[in-house]
């Protein structure tokens, strides 16, 4: 039923490829440590800017997506705006890793104006990711295929930065980390492009979308008594905060508390292993549940982030691991064994935890249209994934480096123990935390995921009647059809 085929599959996936070698940069580790490091800002102001474009979110994000429940053109409702936007994005993505010779407050200026609107354009290209694919096929279990290859292009992205980021910047900039920043992100973005209108071109929305015309403000009745929608967007705002949080923290935590600033890309290329989970979550879906694979990633990450915070017991961070990085002779590096073990079964967990809520929004839009009658897929989804990934990116940056800020932080300088501690709690009991509660709404998820059959057989009932064209009079009709 409505299944799709390997070259829709693919290409669902060079979005995400295009947007995370781009985002990768403007979130988390990257962007606080250029801000701070590179570019000279203080910790508590790279972290007013991250907060501040959060609130930016929480107005952007809605009016997307009622601007995407209303388009239509003749290249589709969602495809068009890879086309419309993909420049716009790549641009302003290098341009927020320029550093002009500005005063401090000039330079504060430029980079919360750069960062904020490259942040306001990830959510008009990224939205259309997700909303797209209530277009591509109403079967659920085919969108969890279909979420699997996204996911395998996000993390591709993400891998393709982690690996050559910091090395292109120390290649291109040869000393000079600045324009190591730009010629590097001016790469990527020339990539990021491509990829975008490849995906523009391959892509066909399958499934007939009615042009909502719901007064704008009553696009919003898709949220009344949505409470599948409600669980996934608290759940997953938790879940980028606290994945963030660890993220963002990483280079500070490595350099400060480890004295192992060479391991930053190795601990950020550890990302790719959630591929595992990815891989297998179709699969889990099936025979298990979508409620029961997300409760699990989340479960896994909180143990993965307890098992971290017992390898910073010394008896156990002497226990160490000889790798090959890069798979090179010579580049044999040496890791902590127990922290390394919790950070892989954390990423593990990751996978299945970040793929469900993207599933499942289309789901959640699906129950608003039965529950209300209106459908708002568009508004839906800028709110339940591009608002909570940017919104949980910004807080789950800025509050670690907030209290970092509270607790001394200076840039490259040896670290006082109150500052140390502060990158700690960034790092484990931060996350540790806000994944806790992530997991508690999701029990009560499975509830409405037995309902989906039933909902998918009663809109399809309504789209089939209202499509009907209108038969004979008879003589017992009491009034002719319209």
């Amino acid at each position: 039923m409505n299944k799709t085929s390997y070259s829709t599959r693919f290409s669902y996936a060079l979005p995400d490829v295009a947007g995370q070698l781009i985002f990768t940069f403007i979130i988390g580790g990257y962007m606080a440590k250029f801000f701070t490091d590179v570019y000279g800002l203080t910790a508590m102001t790279c972290g007013s800017i991250l907060g501040f474009a959060r609130i930016i979110d929480g107005v952007d994000a809605p009016v997307w997506g009622m601007i995407f429940d209303r388009a239509h053109s003749r290249l589709g409702k969602f495809r068009p705006w890879f086309l419309w936007l993909c420049v716009p994005f790549a641009t302003f993505g290098v341009l927020t890793f320029l550093t002009p010779n500005l005063s401090y407050d000039g330079k504060v200026i430029y980079a919360a104006a750069t960062y904020i609107i490259c942040s306001v354009l990830y959510t008009g290209i990224n939205t259309p990711v997700t909303s797209i694919l209530t277009t591509l096929t109403t079967n659920p279990q085919e969108r969890i295929t279909l979420m699997s290859f996204r996911m395998y292009g996000s993390k591709l992205g993400v891998l393709l930065v982690n690996l050559t980021a910091l090395k292109l910047v120390a290649l291109l900039g040869n000393g000079n980390d600045r324009k190591g920043y730009a010629l590097t992100l001016l790469i990527f973005a020339t990539i990021s492009v491509l990829l975008f209108l490849l995906s523009f071109r391959n892509l066909k929305e399958a499934v007939p979308q009615e042009r909502n015309i719901q007064p704008v403000l009553g696009t919003f009745g898709a949220l009344r008594g949505n409470w599948p929608w409600f669980i996934i967007f608290f759940s997953s705002l938790l879940f980028w905060i606290g994945f963030i949080s660890r993220v963002t923290v990483v280079p500070f935590f490595l350099q400060y508390n480890l004295h192992r600033a060479d391991l930053t890309g190795y601990a950020y290329s550890m990302d790719f292993i959630s591929l595992a989970t990815v891989t297998l979550l179709p699969w889990f879906c099936k025979w298990f549940s979508k409620t029961a694979a997300w409760g699990w990633g989340l479960a896994a990450m909180i143990a993965g982030q307890l098992i971290f915070s017992v390898g910073l017991n010394p008896n156990f961070a002497a226990f160490s691991l000889n790798i090959h990085y890069w798979f090179g002779p010579n580049d044999v590096i040496s890791i902590p064994a127990v922290i390394t073990l919790g950070w892989t079964i954390g990423y593990l967990g990751s996978g299945m935890a970040m793929a469900v809520p993207f599933a499942v929004l289309s789901d959640s839009a699906d129950y608003g249209e039965w529950k209300t009658g209106i459908r708002a897929a568009g508004l839906l989804t800028a709110m339940g994934a591009a608002f909570c990934l940017k919104a949980g990116a910004g807080l789950g940056a800025a509050i670690p480096l907030w209290i970092m800020g509270l607790n001394g932080y200076t840039a490259n300088v040896a670290q006082s123990p109150a500052a140390l501690n502060a990158i700690k709690f960034g790092i484990v009991w931060l996350p540790t935390i806000c994944l806790t509660l992530a997991l508690l709404p999701v029990f009560l998820y499975r509830r409405f995921e037995r309902m989906e059959r039933q909902i998918h057989a009663d809109l399809e009932q309504r789209r089939n009647a209202s499509s009907t064209p209108p038969g004979p009079l008879r003589e017992d009709d009491e009034s002719p059809r319209s």
